[in-house]
């Protein structure tokens, strides 16, 4: 059987506001919105993408996934995330980290690292 990597899904307060901020970061576009759901992604069949989901609560804890990201620029994509409506947290890294650890506008952690060329350097 195989099976392949779909969606991550994330639950928000404000979806729109959300798949916005997200879809400025990653440049992809929403490809599906409603009032339960709404999906974005750089195209319909260009997996994974990200699922929007709305409940009533506010992000309380420290994320157990995340997402990395990985520029070729950390410093320039750091500011420019900011200027999107990101912000630095604190989530117990070391100083000296290669990576910069980021929240969404709901406060969702994800990391900047710095350039890769591959899953394992």
């Amino acid at each position: 059987m195989a099976v392949s990597f779909y969606s991550i899904v994330v639950d928000a307060h404000d979806l729109p506001s959300l798949a916005r901020f997200w879809c400025q970061v990653l440049d992809w576009k929403v490809l599906f919105e409603a009032d339960d759901e709404i999906v974005i992604g750089a195209d319909k069949s260009a997996v994974p993408g990200i699922t929007f989901v709305p409940v009533p609560e506010r992000k309380t804890l420290k994320n157990r996934l995340h997402i990395d990201l990985a520029p070729d620029d950390q410093v320039a994509e750091v500011e420019r995330i900011i200027g999107l409506g990101a912000r630095r947290v604190e989530i117990g890294q070391q100083a000296d980290v290669s990576w910069v650890v980021l929240a969404d506008p709901e406060g969702n952690e994800f990391c900047v690292l710095s350039p890769k060329n591959s899953l394992v350097d």
